[in-house]
């Protein structure tokens, strides 16, 4: 590093050098977003504070930790697991290795079901594949459902998300179930939400992704294999014709690539209507299913 010592270091330099520091591997606007995101967390500012404070000094504690966080982000870390935490829904999450980090995109989700059942009283909702945990707290708190469950294959990912849990949502309840094989403890026919962003991405696909998804973000997650790209939409959708109470919704997030298909599928299973959901860059990236009534 050839820029001011730690000592002098105001909270600009140590901003600037952490977006000089990842130029060549992210693009520049990136490179000032995660320098941005980092300086503000380490040192408790929001953004605006982050520029109005610009020329005060970085605790040299602060600044002295610069050298292995570029080390780190250098290696395609994802800057969430760097610094532990993820924001989602105006939650400030714990994220790690075990857990996939929330995506703006899976927002949107929330925002569907959210508009969907806003006003109504004593919901009951399932999450499955929960992660982090992030779909299961922002509905909880959208919602207040009378009982929300969220499963999940990994306990690594439930340990995060049980501690989310405690902080924004306490009344949910989580268990670890392997859903291809074993069926959430609800009673048949009582659920109105059912909600999974389950793994979607394909094993051919892996050469198209980034060195900071691929080679961080769990595996278990993310893949399916090419030749059953909707291996859990199958399973989910089955599972949600039993627990699903009349007129109650099944809603996914879902591969670009399968909206057709997937909607095809749920209609197959039963459900009275299925439809796609655009996001805001207008791709389907969202399916809703209504069980029959």
């Amino acid at each position: 590093m050839n820029g001011p010592t730690f000592a002098a270091m105001s909270i600009r330099e140590f901003t600037t050098e952490l977006a000089t520091g990842l130029q060549g591997i992210y693009p520049e606007p990136e490179c000032e977003a995660i320098a941005a995101l980092a300086t503000e967390y380490l040192l408790g500012l929001d953004p605006l504070q982050r520029r109005m404070h610009s020329q005060e000094a970085v605790d040299p504690a602060v600044a002295a930790r610069l050298p292995e966080l570029l080390r780190r982000l250098q290696a395609h870390e994802p800057v969430q697991y760097v610094l532990g935490v993820a924001h989602f829904a105006g939650m400030e999450l714990e994220v790690s290795l075990a857990t996939l980090i929330p995506r703006p995109e899976t927002e949107e989700l929330v925002a569907l079901v959210a508009r969907d059942w806003v006003g109504r009283t004593g919901l009951r909702l399932l999450d499955v594949g929960t992660g982090s945990g992030c779909l299961v707290l922002a509905l909880a708190q959208a919602l207040q459902p009378a009982q929300a469950l969220a499963v999940d294959i990994s306990e690594a990912a439930l340990a995060v998300a049980q501690r989310n849990g405690g902080r924004f949502a306490p009344q949910v309840q989580f268990q670890q179930l392997d859903i291809l094989r074993e069926v959430p403890p609800v009673v048949a026919g009582t659920l109105d939400i059912l909600v999974s962003n389950p793994p979607y991405v394909r094993d051919s696909e892996r050469s198209l992704m980034r060195a900071n998804v691929l080679d961080w973000e769990p595996a278990t997650a993310l893949f399916v294999p090419d030749h059953d790209p909707l291996l859990f939409y199958r399973r989910i959708g089955e599972l949600g014709r039993n627990l699903l109470r009349p007129g109650g919704r099944l809603y996914f997030e879902i591969n670009e690539a399968f909206g057709p298909e997937t909607v095809a599928l749920l209609t197959s299973q039963g459900y009275a209507t299925a439809r796609a959901v655009q996001d805001m860059f207008g791709k389907a990236r969202m399916v809703v299913a209504v069980n029959p009534a």
